[in-house]
């Protein structure tokens, strides 16, 4: 495979305070996730978390090791979480083939050597968004469908945050070791996620935003709850959240995003929310 992999270091709280614009976003935001027949990889130090892109349009694209895992082979000591956000695509595991569709997912445990994407029509290609974390054991590989997933109504149509919340990858939904994914679409005429804002130091996440209008934009909120930061982001791109920063967003238009995370804890509920009046 062609190999696009980046490494971004974990910052603490008094260097963030410190970052103009730029350095922000060269430090959280991952502009470009998707490139033709590549795979576009991100390792993070906050909880050795990978986040990816796969966009195999021409040929079928492997998913193999890299340097920064010193694996031989990229599933060797971890475990993987695949979401499609294009068209339908097929996944390889060790021979066997599945077939996503647009909003569908894969769990695919630790211990799996071979993986292959392909798109089912290069003219409506497929894109997978995947997401891995280091793993304690394996665990069987799971298709998660539309039907599959457990769906939360948070929020409410007076404080603009009326939400569908689904989780794909989580505990409650199948088995696995710490990754835990999932997505969230806002209702017509809502625009905040996340808010009210929470933070949980047992736990980093990832915001991947899709199904922005292309003239359209999501600023997204980071920091410590009194030390806040902002970042304006476009269609399918991605930031970390460290464990002490708040993630929160507010789009000009519609839009979903898909949430990641990983750590120690895997008590969904377990967070520390912060009162929308002490922001700063």
């Amino acid at each position: 495979m062609k190999k696009n992999v980046e490494t971004r270091y974990a910052a603490s709280p008094r260097e963030v305070k410190q970052m103009d614009t730029q350095e922000l976003r060269d430090e959280f935001l991952i502009e470009t996730l998707f490139i033709k027949d590549e795979v576009r990889l991100v390792y993070s130090h906050y909880d050795r978390y990978v986040i990816g892109g796969i966009l195999p349009i021409d040929k079928a694209v492997k998913l193999e090791t890299v340097d920064a895992l010193k694996a031989n082979y990229f599933l060797e000591r971890r475990e993987l979480g695949v979401i499609n956000v294009g068209g339908k695509g097929l996944v390889e595991v060790d021979g066997t083939t599945y077939e996503l569709d647009h909003k569908e997912a894969l769990y695919v445990g630790s211990g799996n050597k071979e993986l292959t994407f392909k798109s089912n029509n290069a003219k409506e290609p497929a894109k997978f968004y995947i997401n891995s974390t280091p793993a304690h054991q394996s665990f069987p590989v799971k298709k998660i469908g539309l039907g599959d997933v457990e769906t939360v109504e948070l929020g409410s149509e007076e404080t603009a945050n009326a939400r569908t919340l689904r989780k794909y990858i989580v505990n409650s939904v199948l088995n696995v070791c710490q990754l835990q994914m999932g997505m969230t679409t806002l209702k017509k005429g809502s625009v905040w996620n996340t808010m009210p804002a929470h933070v949980h130091d047992r736990r980093m996440e990832v915001y991947f935003y899709i199904d922005v209008p292309q003239d359209q934009a999501v600023c997204h909120f980071m920091g410590q709850p009194t030390q806040t930061r902002h970042l304006w982001m476009a269609n399918e791109q991605a930031v970390i959240s460290p464990p002490w920063s708040i993630h929160s967003g507010s789009g000009t238009s519609a839009y979903t995003f898909v949430w990641g995370m990983a750590g120690e804890n895997l008590d969904y509920s377990d967070m520390d929310m912060c009162k929308i009046n002490e922001l700063r």
